[in-house]
């Protein structure tokens, strides 16, 4: 199969893709609305509910706009590059699980991203007063997997 046919076969099957795909699939974050699947030996995340995946949106472009310093960026025109958006995903949700949650640092796991969103939108009102600056510091701290050296 060729990239555009699988692009547009992928886009097909998943009308509403999880917003937080990336760091779902590298197995260090889980939602209560994200679905895996597979197709052509790759696999994806779609999302079932369109509200969350609207707050999920929101949260991410949020947390994109305040990672620019943080990623060693000017600005930000288009998709980030694979691992910086993995690093402002995981990065993003472990350190918001910090911050509402009071987690243990050592535990990096997020189960339920909606959940995690709902809290911390109970806690601060809404996703626009979350402390972005402590965020931003789990964000330059993560660190993605090691490449293995064949």
């Amino acid at each position: 199969m060729e990239e555009g046919e699988y692009r547009e076969t992928y886009h097909e099957f998943n009308q509403l893709r999880c917003k937080f795909e990336k760091s779902i699939l590298s197995r260090q974050t889980m939602c209560e609305h994200a679905h895996r699947f597979c197709l052509a030996d790759r696999e994806g995340v779609a999302c079932s509910n369109n509200p969350a995946n609207a707050q999920c949106e929101l949260l991410l472009s949020q947390l994109r706009s305040k990672a620019i310093f943080a990623l060693k960026l000017t600005k930000i025109e288009g998709p980030l590059p694979h691992a910086k958006e993995v690093k402002v995903q995981t990065g993003g949700l472990i350190g918001l699980s910090n911050i509402v949650c009071a987690a243990d640092p050592k535990n990096k796991a997020i189960e339920n991203i909606f959940g995690l969103i709902e809290q911390a939108k109970t806690k601060f009102g809404s996703l626009d007063e979350l402390p972005y600056d402590e965020i931003a510091r789990q964000i330059v701290q993560y660190q993605g997997r090691k490449r293995s050296r064949r």
